[in-house]
């Protein structure tokens, strides 16, 4: 990458040695991580003094520790040690477990913390427990020591109380008493107070039940009732034992929780918010104004096509529609409802065919479209009042590139980039842009965090992670050719973008099997100008090309991109990764014969459908965490984008891999899940065993006792990865 002054000044190493030991699955997943040191979860104290970032331990990856580092220069230096506090082997209750899931956290310690507003204390849950961090002293104060887990923990805007959830019910500490006051009804049964339900965490990104005013005087709060969810019985079969759970889950076209909303005056009454005379809706966002007088409700339909913002009074709980955002398939959810100071309000929509940002004035009249263009906004990252412009991240300039910009609201003007081209950015801006914390990878740098001035210049490293000769990946940089970047065309003209790392030693003389590894739902991109997962070079090592397609229907392109797979999953989004492995037949150096897909959760799915195709170019798959019938995953996500298997059963049955089995080559397939998935259901798998089984079909298997949805941990990923190797070794270089 190009020198400048927002990224490292030289990644130059030492070439490697003649006699570099060749990358093995051992050294991947051993400490100290290959892609080096991490910051994550970085935050700047509010009187801008400070940073604060959680880092895995060196001798252990699965632990985090919390550090802080000063702006204005000084060591980094360790705020919580997670070992001191916390034995990383305790039992967490359900609900954690749950919560954790659903926010994709599979580290122990110090998952996550926020600053008090005057700067002056740390508020860190910690395994079920909430601790207080006093910043001068570095004191540590133990706020709870109770049997069950204290989840979901908040300070009060005016720092004297910390909120938390505990047995379904909230409750407020205050911070000079020690005195706990029960805020909620006790949750009991099927009724749960001030907790997000499943399908909020999983689907709608809403972690969070309740909400501070910002004048503390009152709590808003969601009543979630399941009572009509159904009861999936699942099994979790774990090394040491089996332990039934009775999980309410809402398959797709069957009810929901019930969710009401209600505002508390602490020490006084409550209202019920008037969220409509239709209870089957989702609550997706909920919003304070600045002053605390409007409490703001975004209420999603439950076929997800029309999104109203409600204005409330949190006095009286009666609302009324500010503005409504339509679509003839669905509206996409988002985090981009900003609250002008001065009146009015940002709000994104894809309305005009990409995501953009529009201002509205506060009766929900639109003022004016702030960003255009053939590209889409990512998300808003911060808005500056006083010069009127709103700073926010976007893949303007190609899908495979991410950069921070900003631009004026209050009249028409292009966009200004603040960070360069050449790999992908991350940005949490502060201070009306004042200043930003930036993250930054390329195929030749690996992640990097440090603070930057408002106009990009870099103020100070928090980790450098600098690729130099001390770095972990020192000894293999110059081993692995970084991958190749192209474009290939879907059956309707729209372009796909793909990625390309090629065998160690390549000889364009030669022919090589490849491994197609994708995701290809709707939930996310693959293919980026980011640092490799040094997992993938594993490939590289042994010999494999090792191809990546965005197929139509993922993330961050138009909306004609993305809705191509509407209620047709199993569709475009299969025909694009056979169309791009017809390409790579095309190419001199592939061998055509020898090509093998690989994925996990929809790249499961996405797996399974194109080994199952007509006349498949893959002659072996892995499949992990496969859902295989779309009438067995959530109402929330399968309704967005199948609607419900009653109003579109053509859908539901194409897309089941069942009735595509008779095209499985017998001995092709790799099947792979957690035996305690309480997201795709080990169900969907077993169905598939049987199925074959019935049909005489060999296939292979491996099942991870214990793990829920994804598979965790360095021993286990360590047989996993030995295993794919295993795998496509056999099935894709039949002469070894």
């Amino acid at each position: 990458m190009a020198t400048t002054s927002l990224t490292s000044p030289s990644l130059a190493a030492p070439a490697a040695a003649a006699n570099a030991l060749p990358l093995t699955p051992e050294r991947i997943f051993a400490d100290p991580d290959l892609s080096g040191p991490k910051a994550v979860g970085v935050k700047l104290s509010p009187d801008g003094e400070l940073l604060t970032y959680l880092q895995p331990k060196k001798t252990n990856a699965q632990v985090q520790d919390l550090w802080a580092v000063p702006v204005k220069g000084g060591d980094p230096f360790i705020l919580i040690d997670a070992d001191t506090l916390s034995d990383s082997g305790k039992a967490l209750s359900e609900a954690e477990k749950s919560r954790r899931e659903r926010m994709r956290v599979s580290a122990r310690g110090v998952v996550d913390y926020d600053w008090s507003e005057d700067s002056k204390s740390i508020l860190v849950p910690l395994d079920g427990d909430v601790y207080m961090v006093d910043r001068a002293t570095k004191a540590i104060r133990r706020l709870t020591n109770t049997p069950g887990d204290e989840i979901d923990a908040h300070l009060s805007p005016d720092n004297t109380s910390v909120s938390y959830v505990r047995d379904q019910t909230l409750f407020v500490r205050d911070l000079k008493t020690d005195g706990e006051t029960q805020v909620t009804p006790k949750g009991e049964g099927t009724t749960t107070y001030a907790t997000a339900e499943f399908i909020a965490q999983e689907e709608l990104d809403r972690h969070s039940g309740y909400w501070w005013s910002p004048t503390a005087k009152q709590i808003a709060y969601q009543k979630t009732d399941e009572a009509g969810v159904k009861i999936a019985e699942r099994v979790e079969i774990g090394g040491e034992g089996v332990n039934i759970v009775q999980q309410r889950y809402p398959f797709a076209g069957t009810p929901n929780a019930v969710v009401e909303l209600y505002v508390k005056i602490l020490g006084g009454s409550e209202v019920k918010v008037d969220l409509g005379s239709n209870p089957d809706v989702y609550l997706a966002r909920v919003n304070w104004s600045a002053d605390g007088k409007t409490l703001y409700v975004q209420r999603l339909s439950r076929d997800q096509k029309t999104l109203d913002l409600l204005a409330v009074d949190p006095n009286t709980g009666k609302s009324q529609v500010t503005l409504s955002e339509t679509s003839d398939s669905w509206v996409e959810l988002n985090d981009d409802f900003k609250l002008l100071k001065s009146g009015g309000f940002l709000w994104a929509s894809e309305r005009d065919g990409n995501k953009h940002i529009y201002l509205y004035d506060t009766s929900g009249k639109l003022v004016r479209q702030v960003t255009h263009g053939d590209w889409p906004v990512d998300h808003i990252s911060d808005v500056n009042e006083k010069t009127g412009e709103v700073f926010f991240e976007a893949s303007k300039d190609t899908p495979i590139e991410h950069r921070l910009y900003k631009v004026s609201y209050k009249k028409p003007t292009e966009p200004v980039a603040l960070t360069p081209a050449g790999g992908w950015w991350t940005a949490t801006v502060s201070g009306g842009g004042a200043a930003f914390i930036g993250g930054y990878s390329d195929p030749e740098t690996p992640p990097q965090s440090a603070l930057y001035d408002g106009t990009g210049k870099r103020l100070r490293w928090i980790e450098e992670n600098r690729l130099d000769a001390s770095h972990p990946y020192a000894p293999y940089k110059d081993e692995y050719a970084p991958p190749e970047f192209g474009t290939l065309n879907a059956a309707d003209g729209q372009t796909l973008h793909w990625s390309m790392l090629k065998p160690k030693g390549f000889d364009p003389a030669k022919k090589y099997p490849v491994i197609v590894s994708i995701y290809g739902g709707p939930a996310s991109a693959l293919v980026k100008k980011t640092w490799v997962a040094p997992s993938a070079r594993l490939f590289q090592e042994a010999g494999f090309i090792v191809f990546t397609l965005d197929n139509r229907g993922t993330p961050g392109r138009s909306v004609k991109f993305g809705r191509a797979i509407y209620k047709q999953f199993g569709g475009p989004d299969i025909d694009d990764q056979i169309a791009g492995a017809h390409w790579l037949q095309t190419q001199p150096y592939v061998d055509g014969k020898h090509i093998g897909i690989m994925g996990w959760s929809q790249g499961g799915f996405v797996t399974l459908m194109a080994m199952t195709a007509k006349d498949t170019p893959f002659a072996a798959g892995a499949a992990g965490a496969p859902p295989t019938q779309w009438a067995l995953y959530d109402t929330a996500y399968t309704e967005r984008y199948m609607s419900t298997p009653a109003a579109n059963p053509d859908g539901y049955r194409n897309s089941d891999v069942l009735n595509r089995l008779d095209n499985l080559k017998p001995g092709s397939l790799l099947l792979m899940q957690g035996m305690a998935d309480d997201n795709v259901q080990f169900s969907n798998s077993t169905r598939v065993m049987l199925a074959l089984q019935q049909k005489g079909v060999p296939f292979e298997l491996m099942l991870y006792p214990g793990e829920r949805h994804g598979v965790h941990g360095n021993p286990k990923n360590l047989q996993r990865y030995r295993l794919y190797l295993d795998f496509f070794t056999r099935k894709l270089k039949p002469e070894s």
